[in-house]
């Protein structure tokens, strides 16, 4: 069992950055893909980025490529997503997942809790 924690989601406004951070609470995290992805109000949850167990690899949704950079330190069991860029159709909860890298949120088996990102005008 691997339990996630998301943190580092807030206000913030068109054009700036956050860093999004998620948090494993085992080891075991370093063997599995990781993935982020999003949820806005009325909409369903999409992917974002994902990234190989050993950071070798990173896929992004075209909506975010160039703006949007996933990492992690396996040495840290925390993965991150960098987000430069914004702009107000990236306001979701934000929610980091462990499994196989994959774009289908069916493929991932633990989930954090989930972060608010909110972009204004």
């Amino acid at each position: 069992q691997v339990q996630l924690v998301e943190s580092g989601g807030g206000l913030v406004q068109v054009g700036g950055s956050l860093r999004l951070s998620c948090a494993a609470s085992t080891r075991t995290f370093t063997t599995y893909d990781m993935g982020w992805f999003r949820q806005a109000p009325g909409k369903e949850r999409e992917f974002v980025a994902a990234i190989t167990y050993s950071g070798s690899s990173t896929y992004y949704a075209d909506s975010v490529k160039g703006r949007f950079t996933m990492s992690r330190d396996n040495a840290k069991n925390t993965g991150y997503l960098q987000m430069n860029s914004l702009k107000p159709e990236d306001t979701a909860v934000y929610y980091c997942a462990a499994g196989s890298r994959s774009k289908d949120r069916n493929a991932y088996d633990f989930w954090g809790q989930g972060t608010q990102v909110t972009v204004s005008p």
